[in-house]
């Protein structure tokens, strides 16, 4: 069983900063990667961001040289650092997390609201 519990999202201006954070507990070892999705209003929860056990990150191009996904393993938290925001990353952001012997993430948050104003 993993936890997983989101905070730090909020209403930021257009070419704003904001970074949530993803506190993870219970059978952490398990875990091969977490990522953040989003889901904006209308569309598919889509992954924005992905940090593996060895400390490699992947992003979507929508996001790419924007946010910064980073782990603090003694704290037991990721964070999402988000710069230049634009309307367009309106969502919900949530985390989640892969086990390690899976492709899949399967341990979700409850997710954390981002609105960018215009």
């Amino acid at each position: 069983q993993v936890q997983l519990v989101e905070s730090g999202g909020g209403l930021v201006q257009d070419g704003g900063s904001l970074r949530p954070s993803c506190a993870v507990s219970g059978s952490t070892f398990s875990i091969g990667g977490i990522g953040w999705y989003r889901q904006a209003p209308g569309k598919q929860r889509a992954l924005a961001a992905a940090i593996n056990s060895g400390g490699s990150r992947n992003y979507a191009d929508s996001v790419k040289g924007r946010f910064t996904i980073s782990r603090d393993n003694a704290k037991n938290t990721v964070y999402l650092q988000m710069n230049s925001l634009t309307p367009e990353d309106t969502a919900v952001y949530y985390c989640a997390a892969r086990p390690s012997w899976k492709n899949d993430y399967v341990y979700w948050g409850q997710g954390t609201q981002v609105t960018v104003s215009s």
